[in-house]
C-alpha cells in the first residue's frame, strides 16, 4: 500500500469553508487600499537570492537559517521569497517606475520560510505587502496608520496597540552600535546563544529578543533615541504630531527594532495580546536607503505588510465573522426538461443577477435530497422547476430563511422578486 501523500508540515491547504472568509477579508483589504490610490502589482515568487541577501541583510536570522534556496544548473542560486519588499525594490528599479513620480503600490501572496511551525507561524504564510516609493516626510507615514486603524475600525477588530519608534540614520546607527557592543560586552556572562552570535553580525536585533531572562539587561541597555540625528528626530516628532491630530494612540517602544536590516527612521508594529506569542498582525517601517543599497538611484520608500493568517485568527478569537452579504439561491429541478430548463434559467439570472450566487443542482436527485441540499448551502431563496411550473412557463421561489412564503411567477417576475429582496 502507497505511503498517503499529506502537505508539508507548515504549509497549509486552504478548504472551501473557510474561502468565503479569507475573499471577503481579502476584498475588504484591497478595496480600502485602492481608496487611498493604491495601486496593485505582481512579482514573481523565486526571484535570485542575492536579491533577498543585499536587501534583508545576510546578518539576519532570514538569510542565514530560514531562506528556501537551491543552484540552478548554471550555478546562479535562486530563492522562493520570504517576505515581499524584496522583490518590489526590484521591480521598481529594474522598470525605473520611480522616475514616473511617486508609486504607491500594494501585492498579495505566499512567501515562504523555513522555520519550526506553530500557531500564527508557517513555513508559507500568506501577506497583503503595501509600498510607496519617492516621498520623504512623516506625512505618508502617517497616512499608513490612517489606513490600518481605518481597517481594523472596519473588520470590528479591539484589544490593538500600535507600537511605534525610530531608527535614525545609517550614521547614527553606527554610532549607537559601538555603545551597545560596548555595553553587552560588559554583561557577556548573561547573554544567551543567539545573543552572543548576533553580538558579532547585528548587535541592534539582541534589543528584540523573546527571552524574558534578558529583558532586564536589555530595558537598562543604552537607547538609540539618545544618539539620534536632529534630522531623524524631527521627522520622528512630525510622526507623532500628525496620529495625534488623527487621534490615534500609540506606545514609544524603544525595543522595537525590526528583523531586517533595510529599515531606517519609523518602525512601527501593530500588536495585539490575543494571539500569545505571534501578536504582530502588521509591521513595518521606512527604509530610505534600500533602492540605492540595491542599485537604484537613491529614492525614499515606507511599507508594511499584513499576516493573513494572523488576522484571520485573531477574528476568530474576537468572534468576528465577515461574510458574504451577496444574494444566494439554490436552483431545484426535476426532470430532465427541467434540468435543461434549469439551465437557461440560471444563464439568464446571472445576467440580471451578477452579484448575487446560484447553485444550479447537480445531483438530479429527488427534490427532498435536493432541498436538504439547499438548505445545506445556506442559501437565501430555493427556485423550483417541476413539471407544473415547466407547463405553464413559471418558476416558485421558496424563502429558505423565514422571509415569507412560497409563491409562483414567471421568470421576470422572478428577477424583480430578488432585486427587491436584496
Amino acid at each position: 500500500m502507497s505511503k498517503k501523500i499529506q502537505a508539508i508540515r507548515g504549509m497549509n491547504d486552504l478548504l472551501p469553508k473557510d474561502s468565503a472568509l479569507w475573499l471577503s477579508l481579502e476584498k475588504t483589504i484591497f478595496d480600502l487600499f485602492i481608496s487611498y490610490g493604491y495601486q496593485n502589482i505582481r512579482t514573481p515568487i523565486v526571484e535570485k537570492t542575492d536579491t533577498f541577501c543585499r536587501a534583508i541583510g545576510e546578518a539576519t536570522d532570514i538569510v542565514e537559517k530560514e531562506m528556501y534556496s537551491w543552484t540552478e544548473s548554471s550555478g546562479e542560486s535562486l530563492s522562493l521569497r520570504p517576505e515581499g519588499t524584496a522583490g518590489c525594490v526590484r521591480m521598481m528599479i529594474e522598470h525605473n517606475l520611480p522616475r514616473e513620480g511617486i508609486q504607491k503600490v500594494f501585492y498579495q501572496g505566499a512567501m515562504f520560510r523555513h522555520e519550526r511551525p506553530q500557531k500564527g507561524r508557517y513555513r508559507q504564510f500568506h501577506q497583503i505587502g503595501l509600498e510607496i516609493f519617492g516621498a520623504t516626510n512623516a506625512k505618508v507615514d502617517a497616512e499608513l496608520m490612517m489606513m490600518t486603524h481605518a481597517l481594523w475600525q472596519v473588520l470590528g477588530l479591539k484589544n490593538i496597540v500600535l507600537e511605534i519608534n525610530t531608527l535614525g540614520s545609517s550614521e547614527a546607527r553606527v554610532v549607537y552600535r559601538k555603545i551597545l557592543v560596548a555595553y553587552f560586552n560588559q554583561h557577556k556572562d548573561r547573554l544567551d546563544e543567539d545573543s552572543l552570535r548576533r553580538l558579532k553580525t547585528n548587535p541592534l536585533r539582541i534589543l528584540d529578543t523573546k527571552n524574558e531572562a534578558m529583558h532586564s539587561l536589555i530595558n537598562n541597555a543604552p537607547k538609540l533615541i539618545n544618539c539620534l540625528d536632529k534630522e531623524s528626530t524631527q521627522h520622528f516628532e512630525q510622526f507623532k504630531t500628525y496620529l495625534d491630530a488623527l487621534g490615534i494612540t500609540y506606545v514609544v517602544n524603544t525595543r522595537l527594532v525590526r528583523g531586517l536590516d533595510y529599515y531606517s527612521r519609523t518602525v512601527f508594529e501593530w500588536t495585539t495580546t490575543d494571539l500569545g506569542a505571534q501578536g504582530t498582525i502588521c509591521a513595518g517601517g521606512r527604509y530610505d536607503g534600500l533602492v540605492e543599497k540595491m542599485g537604484g538611484t537613491p529614492t525614499p520608500a515606507v511599507g508594511l505588510a499584513i499576516g493573513l493568517e494572523r488576522l484571520v485568527l485573531l477574528l476568530e478569537a474576537q468572534n468576528l465573522i465577515i461574510t458574504d452579504s451577496a444574494l444566494s439561491i439554490y436552483l431545484v429541478a426535476l426532470g430532465e426538461k427541467a434540468q435543461i430548463k434549469s439551465m437557461q434559467i440560471a444563464s439568464a439570472l446571472h445576467d440580471a443577477l451578477p452579484d448575487a450566487i446560484l447553485y444550479n443542482d447537480l445531483t438530479l436527485g429527488s427534490f427532498k435530497s435536493q432541498f436538504k441540499k439547499a438548505d445545506k448551502s445556506k442559501a437565501h431563496f430555493a427556485l423550483i422547476l417541476g413539471e407544473e411550473e415547466l407547463s405553464n412557463n413559471q418558476v416558485s421561489i421558496k424563502p429558505l430563511k423565514g422571509q415569507g412564503e412560497q409563491q409562483t411567477m414567471d421568470l421576470e417576475e422572478a428577477v424583480k422578486y430578488f432585486k427587491e429582496s436584496k
